[in-house]
């Protein structure tokens, strides 16, 4: 059983932005991810979080919407950049309360010495974030929908991460990437248990509600239950029609307070 997270920039796309909070709470949700929070003051999205009793476990890294710009913490020569970013996002998570950070590596060019930067960007901002209690995340992206981003697949992840050596700091594994990159999820799952920090979920191949597509994903969350993972599932991906109709799919693997309440007696 799992905890689920609406993320507000694809899911309830019908409502105007600031209505998405209370169509997500009235459609059972109790958390929310936001893509890029940084459009609207924190003062509107802390008032929107409150008044539909919601928590925001997600945020990114600034990064470009019309896709420009993909962050840039693993770009050689934009550290400063990235620290501008990353301060950003610390003083967005930290007034509303968001856990965790996916900071984006952003669009490589060859011949950086960009696995250096990402690292060590990464230990540096990693310890700010622990100050604090804010976790960071790093996440593979596929190269069909982002073609040149720096990091492409979760071993690349592991090794950077490892290279890092900071709790706090961890794997984002999103399903839809990965199953398209690498497949085999099940054993990515088992291989990198001990390092996800957050899942994303939605059917590939085309990013709609995951009941749909070539993933068995009661089989996928068999996995990640077994692995021990008691994290939030993010659901990043476009609903076939209105996000309401499309919900059913989460039924069966949705962890209630009751359930929550005996898995810790």
């Amino acid at each position: 059983m799992f905890r689920f997270a609406a993320n507000l920039n694809l899911l309830f796309g019908e409502y105007a932005f600031r209505d998405r909070f209370a169509a997500a709470h009235h459609a059972g949700f109790s958390a929310v991810e936001l893509l890029h929070p940084y459009a609207e003051p924190v003062e509107h999205l802390k008032e929107w979080l409150t008044a539909s009793r919601l928590q925001c476990v997600l945020i990114n890294t600034p990064f470009a919407a019309d896709g420009s710009d993909a962050g840039c913490a693993a770009i050689a020569g934009r550290e400063k950049d990235f620290f501008r970013k990353i301060h950003l996002a610390l003083s967005y998570a930290r007034a509303l309360g968001v856990p965790t950070i996916h900071v984006m590596a952003g669009d490589a060019k060859a011949g950086l010495r960009n696995t250096e930067s990402f690292i060590s960007n990464l230990r540096k901002a990693g310890e700010e974030a622990a100050e604090v209690g804010i976790a960071l995340t790093i996440e593979p992206l596929n190269a069909r929908d982002r073609p040149n981003y720096f990091l492409r697949t979760t071993d690349q992840a592991a090794e950077i991460l490892d290279a890092v050596g900071l709790k706090n700091v961890r794997l984002q594994f999103d399903i839809y990437h990965t199953q398209i990159t690498e497949g085999d999820l099940t054993r990515r799952i088992e291989k990198h248990a001990k390092r996800i920090g957050h899942v994303q979920v939605a059917g590939v191949p085309l990013r709609d509600e995951p009941d749909r597509g070539e993933v068995n994903i009661a089989s996928v969350f068999n996995a990640l239950a077994f692995s021990g993972y008691d994290g939030f599932v993010g659901c990043e991906y476009r609903p076939r029609g209105r996000t309401e109709e499309g919900l059913q799919w989460m039924e069966p693997y949705v962890l209630r307070a009751r359930d929550s309440l005996n898995a810790r007696r």
